[in-house]
């Protein structure tokens, strides 16, 4: 019996470890649905429209972009893709007239580029596989292709739905969940005044997961304020020095394989910012080694208004962040009065709780994080009145909880290392308050 208890909590602990993992708290209802919708059967099979929804608030697919994977249930070929291409054809021998556009058991889809001949787009396709965040761009949070699929089930009693969907790419840690047969979707015509309906819809829901996304955190904050001199740092290693060897430069200055020294020569010549495929990251040295630093100023104390100052510096050489989203948690967001620079956008995650907003670049203007060098950084100042009943600089309230880059949430500082007022005592050690102690009950006794 106690055996039996002993593995019932095993298992409940990591059914609740494995959904903690993928909950966002800021966006607890993000994710990204997948619906297929068969439009017409064909003599052997079925035309569907598959449609991919990005309903997460601030967390977009950035380029190379997504790669959509599959089984299929049966022996199942796809004919044609509109929209999309799968990136291998497989094994099609068996075919002596027309030859399927993939025979594999298991297909891998991804999206055309744009500018594609008309005959090969169809709407919401062909942007290199990038997907905008549905708080940021609800247009550009819509990705779709067109499907014919041969030798599969042409009723809906004999077709099989596909399994183990995947969504993959450099950066991307979705976990897909089954296929679920749903209510048909119904489309209206262009004029409103024709309805039509799917044949047979199925969804697939992919929840993001930051832990398998990435081993180390993708960024860091860093802190200052107008009423202390002290610069509080990302913290060292924040995003992994140990998985670089360290090494001696000229001058004494340390850094890490894999990394350029921001004054080296390396760092001006040309082709050092040129992408990689597979994503791979080429870092200027620093001692947190993250490809994003966001810092947060504490600027300027009004009488009724403060203002505080973001930077975000990208110290990647091969990646420019289109799009990008900054998402804040702050208690006296609730107030912003103005944000100068930066588009914003409260969330809501939890109905009345107005303390975590989202930042994010005007278009053609600053809404593209240019690599590592003297353009890579987009900064901006917000003005927020003061609440009489929670406002203060002490304590480290003026500091935001939370910093998210791109839906991934940032290393932040140990809340004991904040920028502290001039008028309240420095934090000492245990040990150095103990010996000035000491010093003073020496000095009493031989007075």
């Amino acid at each position: 019996m106690a055996l039996s208890r002993n593995w019932m909590l095993v298992v409940i602990l990591a059914v609740t470890c494995s959904v903690a993992v993928a909950y966002d708290p800021l966006d607890p209802t993000g994710n990204i649905t997948l619906k297929w919708d068969i439009q017409s059967w064909t003599p052997d099979g079925y035309v569907a429209m598959v449609t991919m929804n990005n309903y997460q608030q601030y967390r977009q697919i950035m380029a190379p972009g997504w790669t959509l994977g599959w089984s299929w249930a049966k022996k199942e070929v796809i004919w044609s893709i509109v929209g999309a291409q799968a990136t291998e054809q497989g094994d099609c021998s068996k075919f002596k007239g027309g030859i399927p556009h993939c025979c594999k058991h298991t297909p891998s889809v991804v999206d055309l580029l744009p500018g594609v001949p008309y005959n090969q787009q169809i709407a919401n396709c062909c942007r290199g596989g990038v997907v905008s965040a549905y708080g940021q761009d609800p247009a550009g949070s819509v990705a779709a292709f067109q499907v014919s699929v041969g030798l599969a089930g042409t009723t809906n009693k004999t077709v099989k739905l596909p399994k183990n969907f995947t969504l993959m790419g450099p950066g991307l840690g979705y976990t897909c969940g089954p296929a679920t047969v749903v209510p048909s979707t119904v489309y209206w015509s262009a004029d409103h005044r024709r309805k039509t309906q799917a044949l047979m819809t199925w969804t697939v829901t992919c929840t993001y997961s930051q832990q398998l996304a990435s081993r180390y955190p993708t960024c860091c904050v860093s802190f200052s304020s107008f009423y202390n001199s002290t610069i509080v740092p990302c913290a060292k290693c924040a995003c992994g020095c140990g998985a670089h060897k360290s090494t001696q430069g000229r001058g004494g200055k340390s850094h890490s394989d894999g990394c350029i020294m921001g004054d080296s020569k390396r760092a001006l010549t040309p082709g050092v910012n040129t992408p990689k495929k597979d994503g791979a990251q080429l870092l200027q040295c620093t001692n947190h080694m993250c490809p994003i630093r966001v810092h947060w100023h504490v600027k300027l104390n009004y009488k009724d208004y403060w203002r505080a100052k973001i930077a975000v510096t990208n110290f990647n050489y091969r990646m420019n962040y289109t799009q990008w989203t900054l998402v804040a948690q702050h208690p006296n967001l609730n107030n912003v009065t103005e944000v100068f620079s930066f588009q914003y956008k409260p969330l809501l995650p939890y109905g009345n709780i107005n303390d975590t907003g989202m930042f994010y670049g005007l278009k053609l203007y600053n809404d593209l994080l240019m690599e590592a060098g003297p353009f890579g950084n987009v900064q901006s100042e917000v003005l927020m009145r003061k609440d009489d009943t929670t406002f203060t600089f002490s304590q480290g309230w003026a500091f935001p909880r939370k910093i998210y880059f791109n839906g991934d949430e940032c290393k932040m500082p140990p809340p004991d290392s904040y920028p502290y007022l001039p008028n309240s005592a420095p934090r000492f050690p245990v040990a150095s308050a103990l010996a000035a102690l000491a010093c003073l009950l020496v000095l009493f006794l031989l007075a």
